[in-house]
């Protein structure tokens, strides 16, 4: 909750960062391990998609996910111009 009220702090509706969150591949090479080894990995898997969906629509939710990502990872976020 603090590093969501730190995001809030900067930007007050998010209106300045896209909801764009880019990938490295891990989190689809962790989703396929865990259907080849038929693990069950509900939380990644909906991680994963919810990186596609943000690829499609600049959503409000998809704007939380990156400041919280940069908040506690320090990832990019890119700019709305």
């Amino acid at each position: 909750m603090e590093l969501m009220e730190d995001a809030f702090v900067h930007d007050k509706n998010l209106g300045s960062i896209k909801g764009l969150m880019n990938s490295s591949g891990e989190g689809k090479w962790t989703v396929q391990e865990a259907l080849d080894l038929g693990v069950p990995a509900p939380v990644i898997t909906l991680s994963l998609f919810m990186r596609y969906r943000s690829q499609e629509d600049d959503t409000f939710t998809g704007k939380v996910a990156v400041a919280l990502r940069n908040e506690f990872g320090g990832h990019a976020v890119e700019k709305n111009k």
